[in-house]
């Protein structure tokens, strides 16, 4: 069932794990993340592996605390303690960086004593079979973007089954971005379109049906954005033409997101949406119910954002003023306005619009929080 979307059952690993350690690219990845670790024996090892768990505890759940050691300044989280070990969750989670955002989420899932949940995996990032298996080992599966109208349809309902089978048959709880994509310019907004696809998979009432899906908004904030300038001059391009990504872009910003320097990170399991909270969407016609319960998870995972001096700084910047004067140190302006200037320079385009950019990334956030008061 479901055998073009789902990840690897244990049945799968054995092969896929031979596949990967014979990839010429796994000892260059393994000395990333492991430098002390002897190559040869750990491809031996590696290969004794055979469920996806033993994949998740011996490899993924270590090389991600490797990460967070090697490129952030501290990881601290929120709200895991008020959720229950016996019940999945559908996590829709802003989305700042290709990998991580998720990865985060499963180590933190780990200390609190919980399984890890599936994670969506699109289909233009499946590019190669090495990265093909390392996602679906990884309990990712795959959600297809493009193709005809009546075929993209089709695929949004199989993959709300899929969900849907995942947190109430599986027992698994489901990882998903809060829109299409990464947000590239700071300001995290949930997509209604969605929400009425999580619906579509059950014919219960309204409140019955979402309910059951136990959807619970994270908000994950990195002090420094992952892929910042990247994602300036995508959004510079895309003021004047189509923006077209180029051959391999999408792995190229999986790797700097990976290797680039974050500073702290935090990561808020927000209240999950309540029978309440539900019932007070669902007094309303079918268009205003999902607009209002969009609203509701916008507001939680803006309310969870942790708001960095990096935030504080842009905005001060765009605005010429002190406001947040005693958010940071002259040494935090600092050393963000070197990272701005050093990083703008070598972008293509007019210097005061791709700063203006840049600013606007690290400033939205606040005026999300602003709104919502």
């Amino acid at each position: 069932m479901y055998d073009d979307i789902r990840p690897y059952s244990n049945s799968e690993i054995p092969a896929a794990v031979a596949r990967v350690a014979a990839d010429p690219v796994f000892g260059t990845i393994v000395h990333y993340l492991f430098p002390e670790a002897d190559i040869p024996q750990f491809r031996q090892e590696f290969l004794k592996i055979k469920t996806v768990q033993e994949f998740q505890e011996r490899i993924m759940l270590k090389a991600i605390q490797s990460i967070i050691a090697k490129t952030s300044t501290g990881l601290t989280v929120e709200g895991f303690e008020e959720l229950d070990c016996s019940s999945r969750y559908m996590f829709v989670s802003n989305h700042r960086d290709i990998l991580l955002d998720a990865a985060i989420l499963q180590v933190i899932l780990n200390q609190y004593g919980h399984d890890t949940s599936e994670i969506t995996f699109g289909n233009n990032l499946m590019q190669g079979q090495f990265t093909i298996d390392i996602g679906k080992i990884n309990k990712m599966f795959r959600i297809d973007r493009g193709g005809s109208l009546r075929n993209f349809y089709k695929k949004l309902l199989e993959i709300s089954q899929y969900m849907r089978f995942t947190i109430i048959d599986k027992r698994q709880s489901v990882w998903i971005a809060q829109r299409n994509g990464r947000t590239k310019n700071g300001n995290d907004k949930t997509d209604t379109a969605l929400l009425k696809m999580f619906a579509t998979s059950s014919s219960k009432p309204f409140a019955e049906n979402l309910g059951e899906l136990n959807i619970t908004p994270l908000a994950v904030s990195y002090e420094y954005e992952p892929c910042d300038f990247l994602k300036t001059q995508e959004l510079y391009i895309s003021q004047y033409q189509p923006y077209v990504k180029a051959p391999g872009e999408d792995l190229h910003s999986i790797v700097q997101g990976i290797t680039q320097s974050k500073g702290r990170i935090h990561l808020v399991a927000t209240p999950t949406i309540t029978a309440e909270e539900y019932a007070q969407c669902d007094d309303m016609d079918k268009n205003r119910r999902f607009a209002n319960l969009t609203k509701l998870i916008d507001q939680k995972i803006h309310n969870g954002y942790r708001l960095w001096p990096t935030n504080y700084i842009a905005y001060d910047l765009i605005e010429r003023k002190d406001r947040y004067a005693d958010r940071y140190t002259d040494s935090d302006k600092k050393a963000f306005v070197e990272h701005m200037e050093h990083g703008l320079c070598l972008l293509e385009g007019d210097h005061e619009e791709l700063q203006r950019i840049f600013l606007d990334i690290y400033a939205n956030p606040i005026l999300n929080v602003i709104d919502n008061h």
